[in-house]
């Protein structure tokens, strides 16, 4: 199977076991990747988390057997593997904007299945290089926010505005490693029943001196890197890349996502040209074939 078929056959899989339980693991083996990477790689293509996306799905299944009159609203719930018919209609309303009660009478909506196809792509050439590191800290403050897939996240952007240049020189100063000077980086990714995605997102500095009482370290494990550069305007040019890593580069590279945050480093190349330089560190391993059988 080529990486497309794989990513197919495990929506294939996330369809056979919707009314029932789904296997994370099951799942990701279906896909010949680790759990993390396929995740991570899923909610980036589809552009909606893992659980979001099945927690769909399965709220459109139930609209429509609910449609049948003799369907208990309890047993839809525990068919699509909720535990009780109060967390299932609290989802469906959600969902929805109607109680269960109601699914006969009312407009739903529906969410079909996800399939990925193949595009022509790769016209364009992508900067990269593969580097090897130790095991470092990066220094500054974090926020736990929610995960949005288009355009700025405004709750980054506020952490953004709240660096005083005070703070700025010091994360500066605390810089004395690659990536160098000041960073961002995205790490514990969460995909649950929740409706939102949240990460933890840090602005910071990698360094090897010692965290000041006032700020929070972050450690990072050591291992291999892929490390992108882009330049244009920012954000536009930096999202083409991250969606191009992992449409293009991800499939075909041998490597796949390991856990660790990833990292954003950007500097404007000229005061009076919208363009920066950027670069996005992505923490990497050899992808081993795995199979579910």
């Amino acid at each position: 199977m080529n990486p497309l078929e794989q990513l197919n056959a495990a929506l294939a899989y996330i369809e056979e076991n919707l009314a029932g339980t789904i296997d994370p693991q099951r799942l990701a083996l279906t896909a010949h990747c680790s759990e993390y990477h396929f995740s991570r790689m899923f909610s980036f293509l589809a552009g909606v988390g893992l659980a979001e996306y099945i927690r769909r799905r399965r709220l459109s299944l139930a609209a429509f057997d609910l449609r049948d009159p003799n369907a208990r609203v309890l047993d839809v719930a525990l068919k699509y593997d909720y535990q009780s018919a109060d967390s299932f209609a609290r989802a469906f309303q959600a969902l929805h904007g109607v109680p269960p009660s109601k699914a006969r009478e009312a407009t739903l909506k529906a969410y079909p299945r996800l399939s990925f196809q193949l595009t022509i792509q790769g016209a364009s050439e992508m900067n990269y290089k593969i580097i090897t590191k130790p095991a470092f800290h990066i220094v500054g403050i974090y926020k736990r926010v929610p995960l949005i897939y288009e355009g700025i996240n405004p709750h980054i952007q506020k952490m953004w505005q709240s660096l005083d240049e005070s703070l700025i020189g010091r994360l500066q100063e605390l810089s004395n490693m690659e990536p160098s000077g000041i960073l961002s980086g995205s790490t514990n990714f969460s995909d649950s029943r929740a409706e939102l995605s949240e990460l933890d997102h840090w602005i910071g500095a990698a360094t090897s001196l010692p965290c000041p009482d006032d700020l929070q370290q972050l450690e990072v494990e050591a291992g291999e890197w892929a490390v992108f550069e882009s330049v244009g305007p920012f954000p536009q040019t930096m999202q083409d890349i991250w969606a191009r890593i992992y449409s293009e580069w991800f499939p075909t590279s041998g490597y796949e996502h390991r856990r660790g945050p990833e990292l954003v480093w950007c500097e404007k190349r000229d005061i009076s040209l919208p363009d920066f330089r950027c670069q996005i560190w992505i923490p990497v391993s050899r992808r081993t074939e795995r199979s579910p059988d």
